[in-house]
């Protein structure tokens, strides 16, 4: 693979694009659909997308399993999407909710949330349980 670019899957339309390493962090858009690459906020997924772009992105993903009714999982979002904003170009990160996707969070044997599960191509690295804050996300993708 040219390490001078990498590939990343569009959440949208599941299209896998490669990105120059260089432009990143210039809101590259799919060539297929023109959607945002990596706009600097989480991505949400669901069972028929998962697999496709976690994947298919050479960039570390970051998956905040959630549900709506969780108090804990609320108060996490906007750290969440302060350390996505952060993270742009760096990582990919992206929201499952947990009850609407049981076969991606069976996979990934979640039992409480939320649960912050960092990836390499699907496989995972990490794993962090508990409503933390951003700059505590930053560090657990880096």
């Amino acid at each position: 693979m040219n390490t001078d670019a990498l590939h990343i899957a569009c959440a949208h339309c599941g299209a896998t694009n490669r990105v120059p390493a260089a432009r990143l962090a210039e809101d590259p858009t799919c060539g297929r659909c023109g959607q945002a690459l990596l706009a600097g906020e989480p991505v949400e997924l669901t069972d028929a997308n998962f697999e496709a772009v976690v994947g298919k992105t050479d960039l570390p993903v970051v998956v905040d399993f959630w549900a709506p009714w969780c108090g804990p999982c609320r108060m996490m979002a906007p750290a969440f999407e302060q350390a996505a904003a952060q993270l742009k170009g760096r990582a990919l990160l992206v929201k499952v909710n947990s009850d609407d996707n049981p076969l991606t969070s069976s996979r990934f044997g979640i039992r409480s949330i939320p649960t912050l599960v960092k990836l390499d191509h699907g496989r995972e690295l990490g794993r962090r349980s508990g409503a933390l804050p951003a700059g505590q996300i930053v560090a657990f993708a880096a």
